[in-house]
């Protein structure tokens, strides 16, 4: 018979890490959408706790939540993030999608936000609740290049004044875990990349995994730490300076506008959904969706990037030497050796020793 006390401890060791997903930001739901296509794991995996040693967590993310409206139905879903706010909620990582406007640039009225502001039953933006939970939170995730960088929204001309988080909350803040903002940049995210992303978090927070290593601009380094061009079935063809010409080419597309040489992104390498798809993959130029810079440094799209044409000029002369070397090469391997035949003469070579 467990005592009570037995019973509280017992209680206390399972307590979930909470999961906060914040989709109110500047944004298309693309990133959870995207998440729902997870394999490596599956969301329904990380949920369920179906991997060894990951720790309980419960998940608070409006595209999953089918009961309950913003304030109400069986279990009042923002309530949650009202808890969190009071510090009633431990741990819980926060995530959010969608890039953050700037609500100090005008009058009145506001850009985006989240439910109401209990004091005041008011609309509680999107800033402040990135502000409010923020310094609460075991981690900051930003899904999506919008939440990463600005992305879309952030371009030149926009009225919003939209940035991403670690433009808002500071690129070298951390929570008090010590952990740094995690941005999983993609338009959207890859969903393996965030669901692996996700599930390092949590067996770090469960002490199982050392500190995410993260790259410059806060990506996981294991994830981007290669070009596409790195991993592209097509970067054979580069080499030997063969492009295409047009769509449907199975050769390299950088004179078709692919800024894969220079991009940071392992989607060819591991496709979109188990293994399958990705843009170069699929015959699509890389558009630059995992980079800072993104949109504005890539456009316009479809034209050959800067520098593309010397680069390519240049390969375009050592490659077609290539080609017409592995030609001579492979002409000579692409046959049998000559004493594969019949009759009563031995022509391998081979000599009896008696």
């Amino acid at each position: 018979m467990t005592s009570a006390t037995g019973n509280k401890h017992a209680d206390a060791e399972e307590a979930p890490i909470h999961l906060l997903w914040i989709n109110a930001g500047l944004s298309c739901d693309g990133d959870s959408v995207a998440l729902t296509a997870a394999t490596q794991p599956s969301i329904e995996e990380i949920v369920l706790g179906a991997l060894p040693g990951l720790p309980k967590i419960a998940v608070h993310w409006p595209l999953i939540d089918f009961e309950c409206g913003p304030d109400v139905g069986a279990d009042t879903f923002i309530e949650w993030f009202y808890k969190a706010d009071r510090g009633e909620l431990e741990p819980f990582v926060l995530v959010v999608e969608g890039s953050i406007p700037n609500e100090s640039i005008k009058e009145e009225g506001y850009w985006c936000g989240f439910g109401n502001d209990p004091a005041t039953g008011q609309p509680m933006t999107t800033s402040e609740w990135l502000d409010r939970l923020a310094p609460k939170a075991l981690a900051v995730v930003a899904a999506g290049t919008c939440a990463a960088y600005g992305g879309i929204h952030a371009m030149e001309g926009n009225p919003t004044g939209a940035m991403g988080v670690p433009d808002h909350l500071g690129w070298d803040w951390k929570s008090y875990a010590g952990l740094p903002i995690v941005c999983i940049p993609g338009c959207p995210t890859h969903p393996d990349n965030f669901a692996e992303t996700l599930t390092y978090l949590l067996y770090q927070a469960a002490g199982q995994a050392p500190m995410i290593p993260l790259d410059d601009q806060l990506r996981p380094k294991w994830l981007f730490g290669q070009t596409v061009h790195e991993g592209c079935d097509r970067a054979g063809y580069y080499e030997q300076g063969d492009f295409a010409k047009e769509y449907g080419s199975p050769k390299c597309i950088v004179k078709l506008g692919c800024w894969g040489p220079v991009v940071r992104c392992n989607v060819p390498k591991r496709g979109w959904i188990n293994g399958v798809g990705g843009c170069p993959n699929v015959g699509g130029i890389c558009i630059g969706c995992t980079m800072p810079g993104f949109p504005d440094k890539f456009m316009p799209f479809m034209d050959e990037p800067p520098g593309a044409h010397v680069s390519s000029l240049a390969i375009g002369v050592y490659g077609s030497v290539i080609r017409k070397l592995r030609g001579i090469t492979a002409r000579k391997l692409d046959k049998e050796p000559k004493w594969r035949e019949k009759g009563r003469e031995l022509k391998t070579g081979y000599r009896t020793p008696w």
